[in-house]
């Protein structure tokens, strides 16, 4: 065979992870030495050379005897592994050894002792680096010289890497069997080795005897043996197949300038689509990356490496990647989710781990493709041949799997490429996780505005309504915002909306306790101004609680709120503000005005000053805008100039309230938000005359009595002759308790909306009191009565006394 060598640059001897040892006989007599052995263990080349190489190497942990130990060399053409090394000083250390098996004339066999990845476990790759693996666990060629550089012993493995078969070196000098300036050279080399005792490392090149006449590397070590005179005896050559690592240093270099942009986003799409762009084509022809679901979701528990339950996690494709235009090979568009059998490599992968290699896919009978015939099919049509499966993990959780897949190229994968392909993950895996974290807790955040936010508004009869929530923070989706419509007694409802300073979590949190304090606060029926009042001395009291327990700034810092009553009935809405934009008015003509009504001070600020509520009587078909500064307040514009683009775009009669919500929050477009907005829209309706019934009754003995047939009456004209029963005994309790405490003249309403509202009002000022009687007591049962009967009641405050008032439901039963 003609091979080209070529002497190239000498190269650092940590480029090779092989340096001589020793050699010793079929006995196990060492019988030669070098420095760079000395300088390892301490013992010169006098101290054991004629000795048995026990004396260093116990190989107790290999086998019993030495003798054992030799068979067991003989058996397997040499040795490799970690074993127990005795340092000159008397000192065990621990070190990774190959025995390579060399030949000499007359069927002589000696051994040579070199370092493999000094210090690592065999098969695990030295500080993480394929091209340190690749020179570990290559095989390497041995060739040894004596002084005159004649052969004298060679290893099998030589002839694979120049050619050369051994009977033809062996008795030979290299330029007897090679002839040119390149044989030459090297044989100077050996002669400088032998001259000065020292170590040459030298990378050279060769054509190799393949059908491919591809190109390959090697690195050659020159290294000096010494005898027990520590005189030289000969030079050690040992050839090493860099062709790998050198590609694989290629592939790292790309990789880490590619790669250095790989999860700029924490989009787990884009990340796991990046992944699968890098790897095609640089060493692999397709590459599929399937994601766990919670990974995608942000919701839900992470698989755990180790946990093998019955079935298997959900998975959905999420990169792709091929040199054949389309991705013929995934049955599984991006999305989608991806089943995985329990007989795939998968199952083993959860359970450990670790990565799946098969450098030539098995899809023989039973194997688990042929048990998949989804993918059975594809791997046939396009001729895949060569798998890993590498999992994508972040700690213990195992964010998903990518496939690395060879069709087009015929050389089967190997460790280098899982190397590289564990290398490229463990980027991406990073990034993922970062991902997912951030999945997770914008899921959270999404799910708590969802939670703190109003599912479903509704007025009852008096109003219809529409809303809009914009939050600054368009990534987390939350902020301190809120907005409320809530059902009061007597077919009034109070519109809310509130703004607390900040954004983000924290901000939502806090609007979800004033959210819940405002709920709390218009079930007592308080009129706006007295609410706000007491939802001043609320918020004080939550920050000085936060005060008093964390040393972080106090979770509520501040707040305004716009609290208002709209009464169906009389048309009137009764409203107080604290520090919040006034709402818009817009009557059925259009017309647009923003009440006058008393600012009041931010909530929590503590200054004592008194909330002021204003009443307006509203037309038929009133709009009511409700809004935060957010949606009017501008970086380049004031609030003045926001709310009169407001009220322009509200103004437009006829128009559907989606309509005219969408509109009022388009107003500038493009212009990302600096704060979050709100808009509530309220179209007022008043109830007909017909289903309002009123009468005033004299404070006597007689009134019960009127009351109950009055009432009777009244539900006769409405059909709702099922109700009388009950609704004659609330009747009777209420008027009671009126006449027992009151003075003055007793009024009673029935109000027909969504419920039947039955209401006594009188002139005293006490609220009354559920309480439950004892047997002996003659009083004390009529509001447990009223109670029973209804589906709500409750009392409320009004000028010169009080109503107490009960509802029930039209379906009865």
């Amino acid at each position: 065979m003609t091979s080209k060598v070529n002497v190239g640059r000498p190269l650092d001897a940590r480029e090779l992870s092989d340096s001589v040892i020793a050699m010793f006989d079929e006995d196990g007599t060492v019988v030669a030495w070098t420095r760079a052995a000395e300088r390892l263990v301490g013992h010169s080349a006098a101290d054991v050379v004629g000795h048995p190489f026990t004396l260093v190497v116990p190989f107790r942990a290999q086998a019993p005897t030495a003798a054992a130990f030799l068979e067991l060399c003989r058996a397997h053409n040499g040795w490799s592994g970690m074993t127990a090394v005795r340092h000159r000083d008397g000192h065990m250390f621990d070190l990774g050894l190959r025995i390579s098996m060399v030949r000499g004339r007359d069927a002589r066999v000696q051994w040579l002792v070199t370092v493999s990845g000094a210090g690592t476990l065999p098969g695990k790759a030295p500080n993480g680096s394929a091209g340190e693996f690749l020179l570990a666990s290559a095989q390497i060629g041995v060739v040894v010289r004596d002084l005159r550089l004649v052969c004298t012993w060679v290893n099998d493995t030589m002839e694979s890497h120049d050619g050369i078969p051994g009977d033809r070196r062996l008795g030979r000098r290299f330029t007897d069997v090679l002839s040119g300036a390149k044989a030459e050279a090297l044989e100077a080399v050996m002669r400088q080795v032998l001259e000065n005792g020292t170590t040459r490392v030298h990378e050279y090149r060769s054509w190799l005897a393949t059908g491919s006449r591809r190109d390959h590397s090697f690195a050659a070590s020159f290294v000096c043996l010494q005898g027990a005179d520590g005189k030289a005896l000969g030079v050690c050559v040992i050839s090493v197949d860099v062709t790998e690592s050198r590609r694989a240093y290629d592939r790292f270099a790309i990789l880490g300038e590619a790669g250095a942009g790989l999860g700029g986003s924490l989009d787990v799409m884009q990340t796991s689509q990046e992944l699968a762009d890098l790897a095609v084509p640089l060493f692999a022809d397709y590459v599929a990356v399937d994601l766990e679901q919670s990974v995608l979701s942000g919701d839900g528990p992470p698989a755990r490496v180790g946990a093998v339950r019955e079935r298997l996690p959900a998975f959905r494709r999420a990169g792709l990647a091929s040199v054949h235009q389309g991705v013929p090979e995934s049955p599984w568009v991006r999305g989608e989710a991806v089943p995985w059998p329990l007989t795939s490599p998968l199952t083993d992968i959860l359970r450990t781990g670790k990565p799946h290699l098969e450098p030539i896919l098995d899809t023989a009978t039973g194997t688990w493709v042929d048990q998949d015939p989804v993918r059975a099919q594809k791997i046939h049509e396009i001729g895949m041949h060569s798998l890993m499966v590498v999992p994508i993990r972040a700690r213990r959780v195992l964010l998903g799997v990518a496939l690395f897949i060879r069709t087009a190229d015929p050389t089967p994968f190997q460790e280098a490429d899982l190397l590289l392909a564990e290398a490229l993950v463990s980027r991406a895996a990073r990034s993922l996780d970062d991902a997912r974290q951030y999945a997770r807790e914008h899921t959270a955040a999404l799910t708590l505005q969802r939670h703190l936010l109003p599912h479903h508004l509704s007025g009852g009869t008096g109003v219809e309504t529409a809303s809009r929530y914009l939050p600054a923070d368009m990534d987390n989706g939350v902020g301190g915002d809120w907005f409320d419509v809530i059902p009061l007694s007597g077919a009034r409802v109070a519109l809310v909306v509130g703004d607390v300073v900040g954004h983000g979590l924290r901000a939502a949190a806090t609007m979800g306790r004033l959210r819940t304090a405002v709920h709390t606060l218009a079930d007592m029926d308080l009129p706006p101004d007295e609410l706000l009042a007491h939802l001043d001395d609320t918020v004080q009291r939550l920050a000085e609680a936060d005060t008093d327990t964390t040393d972080e700034p106090p979770a509520v810092v501040g707040a305004t709120c716009l609290y208002s009553v709209y009464d169906p009935v009389t048309r009137t809405c009764s409203m107080a503000r604290a520090g919040h934009p006034p709402p818009a008015i817009i009557d059925p003509q259009g017309q647009v005005t923003f009440p006058d009504l008393p600012a009041g001070v931010p909530l929590g600020i503590g200054m004592g000053v008194a909330f002021e509520a204003v009443e307006l009587e509203l037309p038929e078909g009133s709009l009511l805008a409700l809004y935060t500064d957010g949606l009017v307040e501008t970086r380049d514009h004031d609030i003045d100039v926001g709310m009169h683009r407001l009220g322009s775009a509200l103004a437009q009669p006829g128009r559907s309230l989606e309509d005219l919500c969408a509109g009022a929050t388009e107003t500038t477009p493009g212009q990302a938000p600096s704060d979050d907005a709100t808009l509530l829209l309220v179209r007022t309706h008043s109830l007909s005359p017909a289903q309002v019934a009123s009468w005033t009754l004299p404070n006597d003995q007689n009134a019960v009595r009127r009351a109950r047939h009055v009432a009777a009456r009244q539900l006769a004209e409405w059909g709702l002759e099922a109700l009388g029963d009950p609704t004659e005994l609330i009747v009777s309790e209420l008027v009671t308790n009126a006449v027992r405490h009151s003075t003055g003249p007793i009024v009673l309403r029935l109000i027909q909306h969504q419920v039947l509202t039955c209401e006594v009002s009188d002139t005293d000022l006490c609220s009354p009191r559920l309480r439950r009687a004892r047997t002996i007591d003659e009083n004390g049962r009529g509001l447990f009565l009223v109670a029973r009967l209804s589906r709500r009641w409750g009392s409320r405050s009004v000028p010169g006394g009080k109503v107490v008032w009960a509802e029930e439901a039209f379906a009865m039963g």
